[in-house]
């Protein structure tokens, strides 16, 4: 009889499948689905050896019946934890009725959509996207077009300050202001109007600022770059800076949003407002994708009809989700949650300071721990963690990210951390 890994090898010299049946995990091993992957995807990732067939709360099971601790949460798209029955229960409803209209057409969905998130994030204006990126690549286009049709810099000109060690997403112009190496070697030649400063110097910050500065760009916690929190008072400073220069402070909360600090905006443990945010991950539930950029009227209100647009941005299926998980954040509870649980995250994780932890840092129910030189490499410690049933990922080499979804129960955290303890404590 043909297996699974029969026909995920049977593959011709033309490139073509010897079969094009689909076969179920029960005659399919890790390994065969791995092997298939390697055959047919590009090898932009390097995902842990493990085959995730189906997930619940904070936990997931592989295709072999193995089951885990979600550690990592999409990069904070699963706040919510998977499956969230207010969520699935929401796309189901709308599945039966319209998924797309494209926008040459209004929708029942979409004005309420945008209503009730301008409401929650206290916002003028709402331009829905699909992905982090997109909602980047808008708010630069969107602080330009500004720039010279109201602070009046000439067209061309209008200049956008970003922090170094930023992560905005990975199309042409945001790895054209990307620091990190990997992101740009062999994508060049890159898109000009950056300007980049250290993370948390405001003084570089101030001497970087000039009149063709359309936007200071800034993560109010740096995600990728190991869930680095900027020194307190520096983004007050920012918006100090911005508001003197008449510059736009556009704030970076696609993954920092929608309670993963314990706030809706990670900008608000500083007391600042920013003039955009950009949203994403989280904002569409681990279900589909779903961006926003929000913000000031007299800001997105510069985008007239054909400057600006996206097929599947803001479709009937992504505004019936996105109102769902608006009312999630809306009960308070998520918020309590990362507050509450990211204290015991922190206190635990602060006792291996020493003990095979060099720094850890972070807000909320999000962790950046940096591994002591003599201990496991960040990929090592990842794998050691799959083996005890935890799932998260290393950045950087010898930094892991903690960011379990908000719906994790005290015990289930506790469970993750001694797992931790027990493959990096020295």
């Amino acid at each position: 009889m043909t297996t699974f890994a029969d026909r995920t090898h049977a593959v011709d010299s033309s490139g073509s499948s010897g079969s094009s049946g689909s076969s179920s995990a029960a005659d399919a091993s890790t390994a065969d689905y791995i092997a298939l992957d390697e055959r047919w995807s590009t090898h932009n990732y390097h995902p842990l050896p493990v085959v995730i067939a189906s997930g619940e709360g904070a936990t997931v099971t592989d295709v072999e019946g193995r089951r885990y601790l979600d550690f990592l949460s999409g990069y904070s798209a699963l706040n919510f934890g998977h499956r969230h029955p207010a969520l699935v229960a929401a796309a189901k409803e709308q599945l039966d009725r319209v998924t797309l209209t494209s926008r040459a057409f209004h929708h029942d969905q979409f004005g309420l959509f945008c209503r009730e998130l301008a409401d929650l994030t206290g916002t003028e204006m709402v331009l829905p996207m699909n992905s982090g990126a997109e909602a980047v690549e808008s708010a630069i286009k969107v602080a330009r077009k500004w720039a010279h049709r109201v602070k009046g810099v000439p067209d061309g000109e209008a200049r956008i300050v970003v922090a170094a060690s930023n992560f905005h997403g990975r199309t042409t112009t945001i790895v054209s202001f990307s620091t990190d190496e990997s992101a740009r070697a062999d994508f060049g030649p890159f898109t000009p109007g950056f300007d980049v400063v250290p993370y948390g110097d405001a003084e570089a910050l101030a001497a970087a600022i000039t009149d063709r500065t359309a936007a200071v760009l800034v993560e109010p916690v740096q995600g990728e770059a190991g869930v680095v929190v900027p020194p307190a008072g520096y983004l007050a400073e920012v918006r100090r800076l911005c508001d003197e220069a008449g510059a736009l402070l556009i704030a970076d909360e696609i993954q920092s949003g929608l309670c993963r600090t314990g706030t809706v905006f990670a900008l608000e443990h500083e007391g600042v407002r920013a003039d955009l945010y950009t949203l994403g991950k989280a904002l569409g539930g681990g279900i589909v994708p779903v961006s926003a950029v929000v913000g000031r009227r007299d800001v997105l209100g510069v985008l007239q009809p054909g400057e600006h647009g996206s097929t599947f941005g803001g479709n009937p299926l992504a505004c019936a989700v996105g109102r769902a998980v608006v009312r999630l954040v809306a009960t308070g509870e998520f918020a309590e949650r990362a507050t509450t649980l990211g204290a015991r995250l922190h206190d635990r994780l602060a006792g291996l300071v020493g003990h095979g932890v060099t720094e850890v840092r972070g807000r909320g129910l999000w962790a950046g721990v940096d591994i002591a030189p003599d201990g496991p490499s960040g990929r090592e410690a990842s794998e050691a963690l799959r083996d005890r049933g935890v799932l998260c990922k290393e950045t950087h080499g010898s930094t892991l990210r903690i960011a379990p979804p908000l719906v994790i129960t005290e015990d289930e955290l506790d469970t993750g951390l001694d797992a931790l303890e027990a493959v990096v404590r020295r």
